[in-house]
């Protein structure tokens, strides 16, 4: 099922421009924020905009977008599954901007030495501190919309939201499916897998696609979404 694209006018930009970090504003081609309507219940967190495929006709991914969960392969993935769980998200990123493999995070002087972003298709993980300059924009966006619940897509997504609660993430599958309070963010999170993992680790936790599927759903009813 192809999912509907999302709708530019629902583009949520938090700032004009942002360069808290050196080596994302020099890696990116747009910042990528969320989208989706603000009065959504569900709010859905990936961990970056991956450096995206600006030759394709719509799907391009956030870093040519500017929006996020937007490219053909894990923004088509996270909106179908979304959609066939029959519910309207917001979705967003930990981080807003594209980590490049290109330039290292803390190298202040490679990242100024760029004259244009690097049209690499590498990404890296970002930062511990790249997580945490983002971290304002993202707990900005869940007030904003004010979800029942929080779906952490992938390991670095849930680490990001449970650090606000001074929570680190160890056993990542330990987590998957479980609903987990959060009270100073205010709503609960529910990991999941990365749409781009997904296929292959359902299987360890015994599903195929369709039970996964009424496992999330089951869990985000749970949550009292």
């Amino acid at each position: 099922m192809d999912p509907e694209f999302p709708d530019p006018e629902h583009r949520n930009p938090l700032a004009e421009d942002c360069r808290r970090c050196p080596a994302l504003a020099a890696a990116r081609n747009r910042i990528c924020w969320g989208a989706g309507p603000e009065e959504a219940d569900l709010v859905v967190v990936g961990e970056a905009p991956a450096a995206g495929e600006p030759e394709v006709d719509r799907w391009k991914g956030g870093n040519w977008t500017g929006m996020a969960y937007s490219g053909r392969r894990s923004g088509r993935k996270i909106r179908a599954m979304v959609e066939e769980l029959g519910r309207e998200a917001y979705y967003t990123n930990a981080v807003k901007c594209f980590p490049s493999a290109a330039v290292p995070a803390g190298d202040p002087e490679a990242a100024a030495a760029l004259d244009r972003p690097p049209h690499e298709t590498d990404n890296r993980e970002p930062s511990p501190e790249e997580r945490a300059n983002c971290r304002s924009y993202l707990r900005r966006e869940i007030e904003q919309v004010a979800p029942e619940c929080v779906l952490a897509t992938g390991k670095h997504a849930t680490q990001s939201l449970l650090a606000v609660e001074d929570r680190t993430v160890e056993g990542f599958l330990d987590l998957v499916l479980e609903v987990q309070p959060c009270p100073t963010l205010g709503v609960p999170v529910l990991p999941v897998f990365h749409p781009s993992y997904q296929e292959v680790w359902i299987s360890r936790l015994g599903h195929d696609r369709a039970s996964y599927l009424a496992a999330v759903g089951e869990a985000l009813a749970a949550a009292g979404a």
